[in-house]
C-alpha cells in the first residue's frame, strides 16, 4: 500500500483503542493522522520500522532464526515466554501455545494492572462499557487521576454523551494526584488516608456512622453525594506510572467494594484505565486459554497461577536460563528488562523494532506493528474487542512469524 487513506483505524496507543483514526498515507509513510491525540500520533509515527532477521548480531534467514530460537527454548531447562506489547490477540494467542509446548512460565504486561486484577477476582467487579459509562452516567468520579496526560481522548470521548452534555465531575485529589483541572467539584484526601477514606465512603453509602466526620468529612460528603446520583462511575488509573511507582494495594479493593456498596442505593461503574499496546487483549486471552490472566506456570504440563511469582519475580530469583519475548521490546517493563539483562540470559525477540533492542538478543526477528502493517483484534481497556486494519505495507506480521516457531517446536493442544 502506497498512498491513499483508511479510516476506523485502531490506535494501540493508550488503552482507549480509539477507533475514528484516519490515516493517510503517501510514497510508504504515514503523513497524517486525523483524530489522533498526540499520544496516538507518536504512537503511529510515519509507520516505517525495520524489517531485519539477525543471529547472534548477524544477517539470517528466517529459517535459520526460527531454528535458532527453537534450539534455544528447548535447550533450556526453565524457559520464559513474555508478552510484549504491540501485537494482536492473534499473536498472543500462539505465544501462549508455545509456553503450553514448551511447559515454560507465562507472563504479559497484562500483569501492570495486577493489583485491579487480583481485587476483582476476589471480590467481583461493578463495570461498564465505555459508551455506557458516556451515555448514561450523571456524575463520573476522577479518583486520584487526571486522565489528559495519559489517556488524553478519554474524557472528551467517553465524559461527555453524544450530544455534547456532560455529566457532573468530581476530582477527588488524592495527595498530589489531582483529577481533571475542569472538574466540578473538588475533594482532597491525604494519601495517606486513602483507603481509611474509601472504607469509610464505603460505610456511609451502608447508612453506617463511623465517627470519622471530622477527620474524613469531604470523602463523607462525596458518598453521600453518589448514593443521591442515578448513574455514577469511578475512574480511577489501573497502571502505576514513573510518578507513582507503588501504589497501596489495598487501594484497588476498596475502590471494588465501593463501587459494589453504590450498587444498592444507585447505580455505579468502575472504570479502571489501562495502558496500550493491547495490555487488555493479553489478559484476555491468557484468561481465555489458561483460565488465569498473567503469571502462568505450564511446569506442571498444565496452566498453574503464580500471581506472586511471576516474571519479575523468576526473573529477579535467576530462575529462568532463556527467554522469548514477543512483541514490542521497547514496551517490556524496566523491572523486566533489568530481570533479562542482569540475569545474562539468552533471549530471542519477535516483533516491532526487535533488532533495535538495547538487550541485544541472541536472535531478533523484526515484525510488523499490530494496527499498522498487520490486522486481526485487539481489545479496549472495558474489555471491548475492536478490529485492528492494514494501513500500510511492513513486515511480516507477528502471528505468522511466531506460527512458524510453534510449527517447528512441534503440535501443542490449544487449538
Amino acid at each position: 500500500m502506497t498512498a491513499g487513506t483508511t479510516e476506523h483505524v485502531t490506535c494501540l496507543g493508550c488503552g482507549c483503542a480509539c477507533d475514528d483514526i484516519g490515516l493517510v498515507v503517501k510514497r510508504g509513510r504515514i503523513v497524517e493522522a486525523h483524530n489522533a491525540c498526540a499520544l496516538g500520533t507518536a504512537w503511529f509515527g510515519d509507520g516505517v520500522v525495520p524489517a531485519e532477521i539477525r543471529v547472534d548480531g548477524r544477517a539470517a534467514s528466517l529459517d535459520q532464526a526460527i531454528g535458532k530460537i527453537a534450539a534455544l527454548l528447548l535447550g533450556a531447562h526453565r524457559p520464559l515466554v513474555y508478552i510484549a506489547g504491540d501485537l494482536s490477540c492473534e499473536a498472543q494467542r500462539e505465544a501462549v501455545a508455545i509456553a503450553d509446548r514448551l511447559h515454560a512460565a507465562l507472563d504479559s504486561l497484562a500483569a501492570t494492572a495486577a493489583d485491579s486484577v487480583l481485587a476483582a477476582q476476589r471480590r467481583g467487579r461493578a463495570s461498564a462499557t465505555l459508551g455506557e459509562i458516556r451515555e448514561r452516567t450523571d456524575l463520573i468520579v476522577f479518583w486520584g487521576v487526571d486522565p489528559s496526560d495519559r489517556y488524553p481522548r478519554f474524557s472528551a470521548r467517553y465524559a461527555e454523551r453524544s450530544g455534547g452534555a456532560r455529566p457532573r465531575v468530581v476530582s477527588a485529589d488524592v495527595g498530589a494526584h489531582r483529577g481533571p483541572q475542569d472538574a466540578d467539584l473538588r475533594v482532597a484526601i491525604a494519601a495517606a488516608d486513602e483507603v481509611d477514606a474509601l472504607g469509610v465512603m464505603r460505610a456511609a453509602v451502608g447508612g453506617r456512622d463511623l465517627g470519622a466526620a471530622e477527620r474524613f468529612g469531604p470523602a463523607i460528603e462525596l458518598a453521600r453525594r453518589m448514593t443521591q446520583a442515578k448513574y455514577v462511575a469511578i475512574v480511577v488509573d489501573g497502571e502505576p506510572g514513573a510518578e507513582t511507582p507503588t501504589i497501596d494495594p489495598d487501594r484497588a479493593e476498596a475502590l471494588v467494594a465501593l463501587a459494589q456498596a453504590l450498587n444498592g442505593p444507585t447505580r455505579c461503574a468502575l472504570a479502571t484505565l489501562r495502558a496500550g499496546g493491547n495490555r487488555s487483549g493479553a489478559d484476555a486471552v491468557l484468561t481465555w486459554l489458561t483460565g488465569f490472566p498473567f503469571a502462568v506456570d505450564f511446569a506442571g504440563g498444565t496452566p498453574s497461577y503464580r500471581p506472586a511469582a511471576g516474571a519479575h519475580a523468576l526473573l529477579a530469583g535467576r530462575e529462568v536460563d532463556a527467554a522469548l519475548v514477543v512483541g514490542a521490546a521497547a514496551t517490556l517493563p524496566g523491572p523486566i528488562v533489568q530481570g533479562l539483562v542482569g540475569g545474562r540470559l539468552p533471549v530471542a525477540i519477535i516483533g516491532p523494532r526487535a533488532s533495535a533492542a538495547t538487550l541485544r538478543p541472541v536472535v531478533a526477528i523484526d515484525t510488523g506493528v499490530a494496527g499498522i502493517h498487520d490486522g486481526g483484534t485487539a481489545f479496549r481497556m472495558d474489555d471491548v474487542p475492536l478490529p485492528l486494519r492494514t494501513s500500510l505495507d511492513g513486515p511480516t506480521g507477528a502471528p505468522a512469524v511466531v506460527r512458524a516457531l510453534r510449527d517447528k517446536l512441534g503440535h501443542h493442544s490449544n487449538e
